[in-house]
């Protein structure tokens, strides 16, 4: 076992494994606990929005017949677990809300290949250069501010900008998060460690920190903080809602392929040990293609499709207008960054 996995298992393996057992023993997902105990259902380790994941769920048992079960979990947790479990996983498909968790699983040499028709679904900058997994959906780092706070021209240039000493106390975000934790590893990715040790040690001592993006949206529209780091589709859903928790702000794309401008992309994996490795195929292929990223771009979510050539919400910018740095998302590194934000005192 690499170093790098010992490390991500030993943060987090007590947490995945009651997570997952909690999951587990409600026998949560688009089956009852009938469909979970019949032997030709495809199990799903879900780390996605469990909504999302249902309507693709139940729109595949629609079109093929097979009952799809649920499990569902954190990015990381998920992950883990399916690291600890190994072979004996009864796990067939994994999907995350980011790249990370999928890296760890694919270090693990436990993803089939994707089959090459539903990799051809999706743009090459949307899914590992291995072909261990692929992209299923996608959302940008943004800054949301409180215009009666700061106003557009004093907004910082640069994500990095924030671990100055003039935005002590002046910005939020959610670092125990998984949602942020896939940021923290794109600064990594296009700024190196040492650049990275040292924006996590002012993020420490400038930012305040909340429990998870929307309430760090909420915080910024009360003004508490004049910005903060979320991603897109917690501000587009608030507006399309009552805006209640978005109200008084407004959204900056940091763009110029800065780290602020990242697009992290939801990852989906074939089991190597899948016990029904035929349709776990099938379902990917199913979210990839035109019917389930329609579902996703038409539905809740406000997430970018990414695959089959589907349109985003109109209300969204559009992906490729986004100028996010260029990362391959299996060189992602999450243990990395877990143990570069210990260090700095941020989980």
């Amino acid at each position: 076992m690499s170093s790098r996995l010992r490390r991500a298992l030993v943060a987090t393996a007590a947490v995945s494994t009651l997570m997952l057992a909690g999951c587990a023993a409600d026998g949560s997902g688009s089956g009852s606990s009938e469909a979970a105990a019949d032997p030709d259902a495809l199990v799903v380790y879900n780390a996605q929005h469990e909504e999302l994941t249902q309507e693709w769920a139940d729109a595949f048992t629609e079109e093929t017949g097979i009952e799809v079960v649920l499990r569902n979990g954190d990015d990381s947790e998920l992950g883990n677990q399916l690291v600890q479990e190994g072979a004996a996983s009864k796990a067939d498909v994994f999907l995350t809300e980011n790249s990370p968790a999928m890296s760890l699983v694919e270090e693990a040499d436990l993803f089939a290949p994707v089959d090459e028709a539903t990799l051809a679904l999706v743009p090459e900058q949307y899914r590992p250069a291995s072909g261990a997994w692929t992209g299923i959906a996608a959302r940008s780092t943004v800054l949301v501010y409180n215009p009666d706070l700061i106003s557009e021209d004093e907004l910082p240039a640069s994500l990095m900008d924030l671990a100055e000493p003039e935005w002590k106390g002046r910005w939020g975000a959610a670092p125990a998060k998984a949602d942020f934790q896939a940021i923290v590893s794109a600064v990594l990715a296009t700024q190196g460690e040492d650049a990275t040790r040292d924006w996590l040690e002012g993020m420490a001592e400038n930012a305040t920190e909340y429990r998870n993006n929307i309430v760090t949206m909420k915080a910024v529209n009360a003004g508490e903080v004049p910005v903060g780091v979320i991603y897109h589709y917690y501000w587009y859903r608030d507006q399309d809602a009552a805006a209640e928790d978005s109200g008084n702000t407004e959204l900056h794309y940091f763009g110029n392929q800065d780290p602020g401008a990242f697009v992290s992309v939801s990852g989906g994996g074939v089991l190597e040990n899948a016990p029904h490795p035929d349709e776990a195929q099938q379902f990917l292929a199913f979210i990839a293609g035109e019917q389930g990223q329609q579902i996703l771009g038409e539905g809740y979510s406000f997430e970018y499709p990414v695959a089959s050539g589907v349109p985003a919400k109109p209300e969204l910018p559009p992906l490729d207008s986004l100028d996010a740095p260029v990362i391959d998302p299996s060189t992602l590194n999450g243990p990395e960054v877990i143990d570069l934000m210990t260090e700095a005192g941020l989980l």
